[in-house]
């Protein structure tokens, strides 16, 4: 029996918001955290600026 190697697909990023006191933090499971912001807003966007500068270019 021939034993193949499949490639393994990178896990993908996902990210998260946590609040500290009046700062809010974007964090994800690849260990990247963005930096404290008083705007939840803003800390979303940091989120989802780091997704999409790690997601696989559409083909």
């Amino acid at each position: 029996m021939t034993r193949v190697s499949l490639p393994v697909p990178p896990h993908p990023h996902r990210t998260t918001t946590t609040e500290r006191g009046s700062f809010c933090t974007a964090r994800c499971t690849c260990g990247w955290t963005g930096p404290a912001r008083r705007s939840r807003d803003r800390a979303r966007t940091d989120a989802t600026e780091h997704t999409a500068a790690h997601s696989p270019d559409p083909a």
